[in-house]
C-alpha cells in the first residue's frame, strides 16, 4: 500500500494530457553570448530532419553569421510591424503562429516586452497562448531574467533588470536546457564581436561582463537549472510512486521537539546547511498529546527562529513520530535525519523505546545522525502532561454515568454474569474518557472498581473481598480503564485536530471557489477580507494603489483600527518592496499590523493588513502559511482579472479603431461623388449668368436637392452598412 501511487496526482496527470498542452522547452543561460539562440535552432533543424513541422516564430540573431545560417532552411513566420512614436517595431504575430499552428514554433527572448498594442504586455504570455492550444515551443532565457533572482543579480552586478519573468511560468517548462560557456571562452568571444558588436561590446566590457559577474551568474544559473531538475525528479518519484530515497543531493531533516535544548539543535542544523550548501528542513510531529501552553508557545518561536535561518518549516501529525518521520522524509527525497539526544528518563525509554532506536531500525538508506543539546542548557526533567481545568460539573456528569451503569447493572444482574456487567462499566469508561477527557476516565474506572466491589461482590453492600481472586479482577478492571482512558484521550486529540486541519482545508477551498466565480478586482478583493476576517477572528485591511502608486484603503473597516500615517507608510513599505513587514516581523515590528504584500505574477496588486486581536495570533508558524496561501490566492486572482481587463480595453481599442477606418472608408468611397458634385453645382450658381436664366437656376438647384436626398439615404443606410461589414 506504501508505494501506490496517490489517485488525486494520478487524476490531475490524466487531465493534464487530456488539456492536449503543448510542452514548453527554455534553452537556459547565464548571460547572452553563451549560445542559447545558436543551440535552440540546432536541436530545431534535427527536429526538422526526423520530419517533425518546425518553424521560426521569432529569433534574434544579432547579426551573427554562424546563428543566420542556422535559418536557411527553415520556414520563418513574417513578423508583425508595429508603429509606436515614429519607429517601427519588429514584434512577434501570434495570430499568424496560431494559423499557421506547427508542432514546434521556436520564439526567441521570453522576458521580452510587447510593443504598446499588442495582444500580450510580455511575450511569455504570448507563448502561454501557443501552448494552450496544443503548440510546442523553444525559447530562450537569460538567469537575470528570472523573477526570484531579480534582487541577487542587481547585487552582484549593479544593474536592475526590468524586464523579469515568473518562477511560476517557467515552473511550468517541461524541460530547461543549461547552456553552459567557461568565463574565458565567453569574454574572448565578445572580445571577437560574436556577442556584441560596436561600442555595445566595448559598453559590456566595462561594466556587465566583468569576470566576477560572469562567474557569480553562472553559479547562479547552475543552481536554478539544479533546482528544476531536482523539481522533475520529485515529480517523478511522486507520479511513479518511488518510495526508495536516491541519494543524488543532499537534504536533511531536522526533528525537533518542546524541549528547549531542541533551540540549539536548530542551530546545529544552520551550520551544517551552510557548510553542506544544502536544503534543510526542521519539522514538528503532533502525536496527539497534550501540551503545556508554554510547549505549544516554545514549539512555535522554534519554527519561527528556524524560517529566519533559511529553513523550510513543517508540522506534522501521527500517532508514531518515527513512522510519520520516515514517511515524510522519503517523499522529499531526504538523505539526512538529525535528532537530538534522547531526553526522557531511563525508565521510559525502556518501557516505551526511544526515538533514536525506532528511527535507526526503519530509515534504511537515510543516514540517521544524533547531537548533542546546548549545554549550558538546564537537563529538562519529566513533566507530566498537561491536563485541562478541573470542572466539578464534568464530575459530577462522570459519576452520574457511573451510577447509571450501576443502576443497569442491578436490573440485568440476575440474567447476566459479571463478566458482561463489567463489559457494561467500561462501556460507560469509554464515553467518560471520549467527552470529558483522560483525568474524569480515571476517576471514573476508579469509582466503577468500588461501585462493582460493593454491590456485585460477595459480601455484597461491603468492601471486604471474600475471594482474593476478585483484587487481581479489580487490577485488571483497572488497568484496562487506564489503557482505554489513554487511547480515548488519543482519539479524542486526534479528532480535534483533524477538525481543525479540515477548517482550514475547506476555507481554503470556500476561498478559492468564490474567487473562480468573479472577474472583477473589486468582487475578489472583498471576498478575500471576509474569509481573512471569519478564519482568523481579527480586523484586517486591503490597501489598493492609485494612479501615482499611492496606496489607500479599499476595503475593510478603517474607523475601527484606528490606522495613522505610520501603518500606511509600513503598508507603502511592503507595496515597494514586495516583502513582508509589521508585527510579528523583523521589519518595523513596532507597527500594531502585519502587511503582507498580494504579490502576483507580474506585478503586486495591493496590500493586505492583518490586526491580531492575541497576543500569540500569527506566532504559528502553519498560521502564517495560510495566511499566506490566501493572500498568494487573491493575488493571482486579481491579477488575473486585472489583466483580462487590460486585454478587454486592448481589444475594445482596437474594434474602435476598425469601425473608424471602416466608417473613413466607407464615406471617402460613398460620399466622394455626391459631394464633388454638390460642390460643382454650387459654383455654377454662383456664376451670374447662370442666376439670370431662370431655368437654369431651378434645374441646378434640383439636381443639388437630389444630390443631398442621396447623402440622407447613405447616412440613413450607414449603420445597415457597418453591421454587414462585421
Amino acid at each position: 500500500m506504501e508505494n501506490r501511487p496517490n489517485p488525486d496526482d494520478l487524476l490531475a496527470r490524466a487531465k493534464a494530457e487530456e488539456a492536449n498542452r503543448g510542452k514548453l522547452k527554455i534553452f537556459f543561460g547565464a548571460v547572452a553570448g553563451v549560445g542559447k539562440t545558436y543551440s535552440m535552432l540546432e536541436a530545431a533543424r534535427l527536429r526538422k530532419r526526423e520530419g517533425i513541422d518546425v518553424v521560426v516564430g521569432y529569433v534574434e540573431t544579432h547579426k551573427r553569421a554562424e546563428t543566420e545560417a542556422l535559418l536557411e532552411g527553415l520556414e520563418i513566420l513574417p513578423s508583425k510591424i508595429i508603429s509606436y512614436k515614429n519607429v517601427q517595431l519588429r514584434e512577434f504575430d501570434i495570430d499568424a503562429a496560431l494559423k499557421r499552428k506547427p508542432k514546434i514554433i521556436l520564439i526567441d527572448e521570453l522576458a521580452h516586452t510587447n510593443a504598446p498594442g499588442s495582444r500580450h504586455p510580455k511575450r511569455w504570455q504570448d507563448i502561454q497562448e501557443l501552448l494552450e492550444q496544443g503548440i510546442d515551443v523553444y525559447t530562450t532565457l537569460n538567469v537575470q531574467h528570472c523573477e526570484s533572482a531579480n534582487d541577487i543579480v542587481a547585487q552582484v552586478t549593479g544593474v536592475v533588470v526590468r524586464e523579469t519573468v515568473a518562477d511560476t511560468f517557467i515552473e511550468q517548462a517541461d524541460e530547461i536546457e543549461l547552456i553552459d560557456l567557461p568565463t574565458e571562452e565567453l569574454l574572448k568571444r565578445l572580445k571577437e564581436g560574436k556577442v556584441y558588436l560596436g561600442e555595445q561590446a566595448q559598453a559590456a566590457t566595462e561594466h556587465f561582463f566583468q569576470p566576477g559577474n560572469l562567474i557569480a551568474l553562472r553559479q547562479l544559473a547552475l543552481r536554478y537549472t539544479e533546482r528544476n531538475v531536482d523539481t522533475k525528479l520529485m515529480s517523478y518519484k511522486k507520479e511513479h510512486a518511488v518510495s526508495k530515497v536516491w541519494n543524488v543531493r543532499d537534504r536533511f531533516l531536522v526533528c525537533i521537539s518542546p524541549s528547549p535544548s531542541a533551540m540549539a539543535l536548530i542551530r546545529a542544523g544552520k551550520r551544517i546547511a551552510l557548510d553542506l550548501g544544502v536544503e534543510w528542513i526542521v519539522a514538528y510531529v503532533e502525536s496527539f498529546a497534550e501540551l503545556r501552553p508554554e510547549d505549544k508557545s516554545r514549539v512555535s518561536e522554534m519554527l519561527n527562529f528556524a524560517e529566519k535561518l533559511g529553513a523550510q518549516t513543517v508540522t506534522l501529525s501521527g500517532q508514531d513520530v518515527a513512522d510519520t518521520l520516515i514517511s515524510y522524509a522519503r517523499s522529499k527525497n531526504v538523505t539526512k535525519i538529525i535528532i537530538g539526544k534522547p531526553g526522557k528518563p531511563r525508565l521510559r525509554e525502556l518501557l516505551l523505546g526511544s526515538l533514536f532506536d525506532k528511527l535507526a531500525r526503519k530509515c534504511q538508506e537515510i543516514d540517521l545522525y544524533l547531537l548533542s543539546g546546548d549545554t549550558r542548557e538546564q537537563p529538562v526533567k519529566f513533566k507530566p502532561p498537561a491536563l485541562a481545568p478541573f470542572s466539578w460539573k464534568n464530575l459530577g456528569y462522570t459519576i452520574g454515568i457511573v451510577i447509571l451503569c450501576t443502576l443497569l447493572n442491578l436490573i440485568l444482574s440476575t440474567r447476566l454474569s459479571l463478566v458482561n456487567l463489567i463489559m457494561i462499566y467500561l462501556v460507560g469508561l469509554t464515553w467518560v474518557a471520549f467527552r470529558y477527557g483522560r483525568r474524569l476516565s480515571l476517576i471514573a474506572s476508579f469509582f466503577n472498581v468500588l461501585f462493582f466491589d460493593f454491590f456485585f461482590v460477595p459480601p455484597y453492600f461491603s468492601f471486604k473481598v471474600a475471594d482474593v481472586e476478585y483484587l487481581f479482577t479489580f487490577a485488571v478492571m483497572f488497568g484496562v480503564g487506564f489503557m482505554i482512558a489513554h487511547l480515548t484521550g488519543k482519539l479524542r486529540l486526534q479528532t480535534i485536530s483533524m477538525k481543525v486541519r479540515e477548517s482550514k482545508t475547506k476555507t481554503l477551498y470556500d476561498l478559492s471557489r468564490e474567487l473562480s466565480r468573479s472577474s472583477y478586482p473589486d468582487e475578489l478583493f472583498k471576498i478575500a477580507l471576509t474569509h481573512i476576517e471569519d478564519f482568523f477572528k481579527c480586523g484586517a485591511v486591503i490597501f489598493v494603489p492609485d494612479k501615482s502608486k499611492k496606496l489607500e484603503v479599499q476595503f475593510g473597516e478603517v474607523t475601527q483600527l484606528a490606522l495613522d500615517s505610520n501603518e500606511t507608510a509600513v503598508a507603502q513599505w511592503v507595496f515597494e518592496h514586495k516583502k513582508p513587514a509589521g508585527k510579528r516581523t523583523e521589519t518595523l515590528p513596532g507597527s500594531s499590523g502585519m502587511y503582507l504584500p498580494f504579490t502576483g505574477a507580474e506585478k503586486t496588486v495591493g496590500v493586505l493588513g492583518v490586526y491580531p486581536t492575541e497576543e500569540k495570533q500569527f506566532v504559528d508558524p502553519e498560521q502564517l502559511h495560510i495566511l499566506e496561501m490566501f493572500v498568494n490566492q487573491t493575488a493571482l486572482a486579481v491579477e488575473g482579472a486585472q489583466l483580462a481587463a487590460t486585454a478587454l480595453d486592448a481589444e475594445s481599442k482596437i474594434e474602435n479603431e476598425r469601425l473608424r477606418n471602416l466608417i473613413l472608408t466607407t464615406f471617402s468611397s460613398g460620399l466622394a461623388e455626391p459631394l464633388t458634385s454638390i460642390s460643382h453645382t454650387a459654383s455654377e450658381l454662383l456664376n451670374p449668368a447662370n442666376i439670370k436664366d431662370e431655368a437654369r437656376r431651378d434645374a441646378l438647384i434640383g439636381k443639388m436637392r437630389k444630390e443631398v436626398e442621396r447623402l440622407n439615404i447613405l447616412i440613413a443606410e450607414l449603420p445597415q452598412i457597418l453591421e454587414a461589414k462585421e
